[in-house]
């Protein structure tokens, strides 16, 4: 199937069979292999990209589904010379050991802190009639959906905290 879809701000023209994940698309198709492969379950979140804005897990989503649709990989987040906030909050907070997890780290908290900006509750929201307070009971909910196995979750939490504004 033909099928365009904007990655990192270039529209890219793909003729692909309908089973293909949109992981193997960007990786194999594309050669953007910042988006990591790990379970192939949607259970580690090593995957995750940026779908309108909108974090998923590429793994579990058909890429044909997205005609039309903007991506943003690692890749699209920032440049060797010139790093997004959160990258340059990873590094300051040391938030990564193997780095294997720290691309779907970086777009699934570029997904969350989107969410939160748009007052979109959690299952750690207690109060629903205002705005949502960025504890870190919060931030740990919403970014339980990405793994990482060599446990730096305190580090990605103060990484995430250091963008958001938040003082722990």
């Amino acid at each position: 199937m033909k099928t365009t879809i904007t990655v990192n701000g270039q529209a890219r023209a793909l003729d692909l069979d309908p089973r293909t994940t949109l992981l193997d698309a960007l990786r194999e198709h594309l050669r953007l292999t910042g988006s990591k492969k790990g379970c192939d379950h949607g259970q580690c979140g090593a995957c995750t990209v940026l779908v309108n804005g909108v974090r998923i897990n590429s793994c579990l989503s058909l890429a044909v589904m997205h005609d039309g649709d903007k991506v943003t990989t690692i890749e699209g987040v920032g440049t060797v010379d010139k790093l997004a906030p959160i990258q340059t909050a990873f590094l300051a907070e040391d938030a990564f050991q193997c780095g294997y997890c720290t691309p779907g780290q970086i777009c699934s908290a570029l997904g969350m802190l989107a969410e939160v900006a748009d007052n979109w509750p959690s299952q750690e929201t207690a109060d629903l009639t205002g705005r949502i307070k960025l504890t870190d009971d919060e931030l740990r909910e919403r970014m339980s959906g990405n793994i990482c196995r060599c446990s730096a979750y305190p580090q990605i939490v103060a990484a995430i905290r250091s963008v958001a504004g938040e003082v722990a």
